[in-house]
């Protein structure tokens, strides 16, 4: 079957934009194909930074011919109805049309044939509306046309375009449609410098080989090894070793189409500067790699550029240009650095009063001054020094406000940890100025130092309690303020650290600074209303000095108000329940089982929850936990259906003195037995104990329901035994919630 190639030749399309643009351009033909009855067999799109090509093989010839059936109106009907009826189906009269029989009557029916087109002739339809359409982010009109509202836009201006269609053994129709003068045919040119002549394609695979002998490699996964393999190459024969940076590698790909890797250096006075302070300016100026030395890791004073050309002098002028650039940016990155140093971290912290963090949360200043107190502590829980971390969250945020953090944002905290240790700071503050933003994705590694596990518990649970605060939480696929990421890092923060914290003690310390600062200002703004904040709640159980701030100002909190700060953390909680399931659903666990444990209530531990979750999956994937899930569900089902009939729960002790059968009886032993041995391993921790006694349930619950008949005829008896079930439902309670176990 026939072939089509496709390639749009423009000025320099921004490397950032090019694998989107491929994908684009790949979806937005094949999905028109299909939708024209043309169903292809493969289609792949490149780009390079002056064309979009894509070749799409396995389409067939022509569309296939339409067959359509129209009911009309009925024999006998309105005369208009009729007219219409023969003029939308383009039949000359009604002996053209079907008689088709209804119950309802005899109804008109049209039988149209519609023939396929041939797909050159479609592709001729659809491909200038896709163009036309494009979905850039931004676009130019060029040329004089481009005083026109209807001129074409594009990324950059459009010279040509390569549109052929046709069986490999053939000579390829070219597709002939008009876009505002853009020539289109089977013309293309090969690289801007070395081979700029034109160059006539036919399909797609002498298209790649003219290309390439035209200077131009298509692929951009081809472009990126060689790269890599020459940069790997030219940095090992110098006993060198190149710094991977997949992202730089991609944007490098898509900022040449003939790649020549080239080494250069810079004065070894430069690498007093800390190495990620070189590689950021290296990178962010020149796009190019840096080197190291592979025995000590440090970097050394070499730097790989990528060029897009085969120069006549070896690269000598390309290097000595990326040198003289590269120059001036180290001399500016050496002069911030240094000027950094001269400052301490604390002197920086009174410019955070003039920040604002959000206007409804304060300034920066305050919000530092709530993480180190909410530092402080969490420090205990986790294992850390007090005073340490109060001091690490104090300075933890103060590189932001360096002039080499204001140049080069990504390096954030770790110049922090730097400035922290040139100005003697312990190693576990410093460290914290770093390890307090991660883990900042899924692939990030999580801090194990309990200076900085604290310091970023209490930077992310600030920001959660905060905005839920003031109503500002994640809706949909919408999350400004980054809330998921940051319940994400919390939760990785203690599960992999193994710490014990009760989440909603620690949400209600977190509410007290908004609160404190609430009460200050009730003190200056006389009959101020206390309802005007849902975060103020009598939290005296956790903060002893609570209560007695509040009666110096002569108020107290309603009953609403703390019911309503009550509300704010169990929401957060359940917040943090469904990011859990998507972790634990991530690792392979069942999320249901994750609910099974937070209906208990009460499940603020994480790290017990996980505990309690691997423990319930291990025992459910036994027979013995299949069949107790079995039991206690059908247990459940009859009671729901029993307690609505009737109105009323069936709880309360069943009586021994009504059991007829054995089986209710050693039931009734079992459960009395079980119940007391499940919930003492469970207040042990030792979940998989507590599993152990629940499966001894198992031989019980199934003989009862083999052998009992639960909705005895005696109105006594069936009550009984109805509460003999709610046993069950309460023995397993100690474990989980089985009921929203699914099967």
């Amino acid at each position: 079957m026939p072939d089509l190639l496709l390639e749009l030749f423009s000025e320099e399309i921004p490397a950032r934009m090019q694998a989107k643009a491929a994908e684009d351009l790949r979806r937005m033909v094949t999905d028109r194909l299909v939708a024209e009855g043309l169903v292809y067999e493969g289609a792949k799109a490149f780009a390079t930074p002056r064309r979009l090509t894509l070749t799409v093989h396995g389409i067939p010839a022509r569309q296939s011919d339409l067959k359509q059936e129209r009911k009309g109106p009925r024999v006998g009907g309105a005369e208009a109805a009729i007219q219409g009826f023969l003029k939308a189906t383009g039949l000359a009269s009604l002996d053209e049309a079907k008689i088709q029989r209804d119950p309802k009557g005899d109804f008109y029916i049209a039988l149209t044939e519609k023939p396929g087109k041939p797909t050159v002739d479609v592709l001729a339809e659809i491909l200038p509306i896709i163009i036309r359409t494009f979905p850039w982010p931004k676009q130019m009109r060029w040329g004089e046309l481009s005083a026109k509202s209807s001129a074409l836009t594009w990324v950059r201006p459009l010279h040509s375009i390569v549109a052929t269609f046709g069986i490999e053994t053939e000579e390829p129709e070219v597709v002939q449609f008009d876009l505002s003068g853009v020539s289109v045919g089977q013309t293309t040119y090969g690289h801007r410098f070395l081979a700029p002549d034109a160059i006539q394609v036919r399909r797609f695979d002498d298209y790649v080989a003219k290309l390439q002998a035209a200077k131009v490699v298509l692929d951009p996964e081809r472009r990126k090894e060689i790269i890599l393999a020459d940069a790997r190459q030219l940095t090992f024969a110098q006993g060198y070793e190149l710094v991977e940076d997949p992202a730089l590698l991609d944007e490098v790909a898509g900022l040449v189409e003939w790649p020549v890797v080239l080494m250069g250096s810079f004065d070894k006075d430069f690498l007093s500067i800390p190495d990620e302070v070189i590689r950021a300016t290296i990178r962010a100026n020149q796009k190019c790699f840096v080197v190291r030395d592979p025995k000590t890791q440090k970097l050394t004073n070499k730097f790989i550029i990528t060029a897009n050309i085969e120069a006549s002098d070896g690269g000598t002028a390309i290097i000595a240009g990326n040198e003289r650039v590269i120059r001036a940016r180290l001399s500016d990155a050496k002069f911030f650095y240094e000027t950094d140093l001269k400052t301490k971290l604390e002197a920086r912290l009174p410019k955070f009063e003039q920040i604002v963090f959000h206007e409804k949360l304060g300034t920066q200043a305050a919000r530092i001054a709530r993480i180190e107190k909410l530092a402080g502590e969490i420090a205990p829980l986790v294992g850390a020094d007090p005073a340490k971390t109060k001091r690490a969250a104090q300075l933890a945020k103060a590189d932001l406000l360096t002039e080499v953090v204001g140049e080069f944002p990504e390096l954030q905290g770790l110049m922090g940890k730097y400035y922290a240790l040139a100005q003697g700071e312990g190693a576990a503050v410093a460290a914290a100025s770093e390890e307090h933003w991660k883990p900042q994705g899924a692939g990030d590694s999580v801090p194990t130092d309990p200076v900085s596990i604290a310091v970023g518990l209490a930077d992310k649970l600030d920001t959660l309690v905060g905005f839920w605060a003031i109503d500002e939480k994640p809706t949909g696929s919408k999350d400004p303020f980054a809330l998921r990421r940051a319940a994400l890092g919390v939760i990785r923060l203690i599960v992999d650290n193994e710490k014990r914290i009760s989440l909603w003690r620690t949400f209600l310390s977190a509410l007290f600074p908004f609160v404190e600062a609430r009460i200050a200002q009730i003190a200056q703004v006389s009959n101020a209303p206390l309802a005007e904040l849902a975060t103020k709640i009598d939290i005296s159980p956790i903060i002893p000095s609570w209560n007695a701030r509040v009666q110096e100002q002569g108020e107290q909190f309603s009953d609403a108000e703390t019911e309503a700060a009550k509300a704010l953390c169990d929401n957060l909680l359940a917040f943090f329940a469904d990011r859990l399931k998507g972790q634990l659903r991530d690792q392979g666990a069942r999320h249901d089982l994750v609910d099974a444990v937070f209906a208990l209530g009460g499940q603020d531990d994480l790290l017990m929850v996980v505990r309690r979750v691997e423990a319930l999956g291990k025992f459910l994937d036994s027979d013995d936990g299949k069949n107790l899930l079995a039991g206690t569900k059908r247990a459940n089902n009859i009671l729901a259906i029993e307690e609505k009939k009737d109105k009323r729960k069936f709880d309360g002790a069943p009586d021994a003195a009504l059991f007829k059968l054995d089986e209710e009886k050693a039931l009734a032993r079992a459960i009395a037995e079980v119940g007391p041995e499940a919930s003492d391993a469970v207040a042990k921790e030792d979940f998989a104990g507590a599993m152990t006694a629940m499966a001894k349930l198992r031989p019980a619950v199934d003989a009862f329901f083999d052998r009992v008949k639960v909705n005895d005829d005696d109105a006594a008896v069936r009550e009984n035994r109805l509460k003999l079930l709610n046993e069950i439902r309460a023995a397993t309670r100690a474990v989980a919630d089985f009921s929203k176990i699914q099967d």
